[in-house]
């Protein structure tokens, strides 16, 4: 009799079948289309090797078929006598390579009409073209990876900073998806118990230990408590964390946005009221993106177009992980008691946020006027944004306000929301079971919940899928990949 398991892993093979023939032999451009120094063309397929080596000559005379795996050959790509480009093919034999098929890849000239010949000349000879992840759906069905390490191929190549490249990386080499694993094998042995305890409903025994099974459950409510917490940083890691710059009219918001990003952005005026519209920029500090979003100035005003700015910038300050609150450092010793106000008012509107006051323009001040500044609000930054002052000690404030522990001490950290969605709906099923076994509930109401939360746990790493689910997931891959 069939497991639900390989019921499940049939569906996705015929799946596969059907939309595309595991037999064919794929091609695509592995590198990003257009003119280079150089481009690779990937070959994946049971014939491979013998198509490479129907266009592919070899300067020492040798035969592609007959060198060993992870080998690479200098040669020409030729139709007939026309010799097409001086190449390098790189041999990969099953299944010691990306797709577990054998693989060929070659390494030509950044010419775009050489990449176009050869691809129309391995097409002639035979390969279809790749679709959208292909080689990474190959990989997965394989065995070669799980569908979450699939998806981390994908974060991979969008990673633009340290961090998310980090996150990509752990979760590429399966460090997710072994603590899901084990959790689920866990499960797993006591759902098969409490199934045994079934088929001897009559018998009246129990082979599944309660206390043991409310041990285990405990435990795996905890660690999906901590994989779903770590989502909240997770995704601002992976996405970049929004950083809102708000306060008045001209006091230097603008300004602030071109000191950061180190190039004029946002256009500076002595005018009040330039910025009607929110402009926004993504820089990296010490491995972290940040968007930073420089808003319209707060202040009460009969301007349409500015009051619609203002409304907008609320509502950027609802979206941001981080709130910078710019004060004139001028204003502050003029009425001291009316920004303190603002600062409290700002606090209480977002209490969640992280907040930073800067008092901007301090080189207006006397030194007197700054150590006063310092005495009254202990955590403001002194800054001015036109000379770059402050600035640097700025960044090194909004790096504090990471949460970047788990990333240093190599923690699991969830960044994936179909992930997320799947650890939550796991949680939900585990938390019924812990319920039914306070309750006393039989084995068969039991295994019920127990069945789902596996089949949540399964939606993780591929175990479990279907049609839909593969097709969304690797039409976002480029071609090649």
């Amino acid at each position: 009799m069939r497991t639900l398991l390989q019921i499940e892993k049939q569906t996705i093979l015929n799946f596969y079948f059907c939309t595309m023939n595991h037999q064919d032999t794929i091609v695509a451009l592995a590198t990003p289309a257009g003119a280079g120094a150089i481009a690779i063309i990937r070959i994946s397929g049971e014939r491979a090797i013998l198509l490479a080596s129907e266009v592919f000559q070899s300067v020492s005379g040798k035969q592609l078929q007959k060198q060993k795996t992870h080998t690479v050959h200098l040669g020409h790509i030729k139709e007939d006598t026309r010799i097409i480009d001086e190449v390098l093919a790189t041999l990969f034999k099953n299944p010691h390579s990306y797709t577990g098929e054998d693989v060929v890849e070659f390494s030509c000239h950044g010419s775009h009409y050489i990449q176009q010949e050869i691809i129309q000349l391995l097409l002639r000879k035979g390969c279809r073209m790749a679709q959208a992840g292909e080689f990474t759906l190959r990989a997965f069905l394989n065995g070669k990876m799980d569908l979450s390490q699939a998806e981390a191929v994908a974060d991979l190549i969008a990673s633009d900073s340290a961090a998310s490249h980090q996150l990509a990386i752990r979760q590429m080499r399966g460090g997710f998806s072994s603590e899901i694993k084990r959790l689920r094998e866990e499960l797993l042995h006591f759902a098969s118990m409490i199934e045994l305890e079934l088929d001897f409903a009559e018998e009246d025994v129990e082979f599944a230990d309660r206390a043991a099974f409310q041990e285990l459950i405990t435990k795996i409510k905890e660690v999906l408590k901590r994989l779903i917490d770590s989502f909240a940083t997770g995704n601002v890691l992976k996405n970049g964390i929004p950083v809102a710059i708000v306060g008045e009219p001209n006091v230097g918001k603008s300004t602030l946005l071109n000191a950061l990003l180190n190039e004029d952005r946002a256009i500076v005026s002595d005018i009040a009221g330039t910025t009607r519209d929110t402009i926004e920029d993504e820089i990296t500090i010490g491995g972290i993106s940040f968007r930073f979003i420089d808003t319209a100035g707060i202040r009460e005003t009969v301007d349409v177009i500015e009051g619609l700015g203002i409304q907008k910038t609320f509502q950027k300050m609802e979206q941001a992980q981080v709130v910078i609150l710019m004060l004139s450092a001028k204003k502050f010793i003029e009425n001291e008691a009316a920004l303190l106000l603002e600062i409290e008012k700002v606090k209480h509107q977002f209490p969640q946020k992280a907040l930073l006051v800067l008092a901007n323009k301090v080189d207006q001040l006397s030194a007197h006027e700054v150590a006063h500044l310092k005495s009254s609000i202990p955590n403001i930054h002194l800054i001015s944004a036109k000379s770059g002052k402050g600035i640097d000690e700025l960044k090194e404030a909004l790096l504090h306000f990471v949460n970047t522990g788990a990333l240093r001490n190599n923690e699991t950290i969830v960044t994936n929301s179909r992930h997320y969605d799947a650890l939550l709906k796991a949680l939900e099923e585990i938390q019924k079971v812990q319920q039914g076994i306070y309750e006393g509930l039989s084995g068969d109401l039991l295994a019920i919940d127990i069945r789902q939360a596996l089949y949540h746990f399964g939606e993780i790493t591929g175990e479990i899928s279907n049609d839909e689910l593969l097709g969304n997931i690797f039409a976002n891959f480029c071609i090649g990949k």
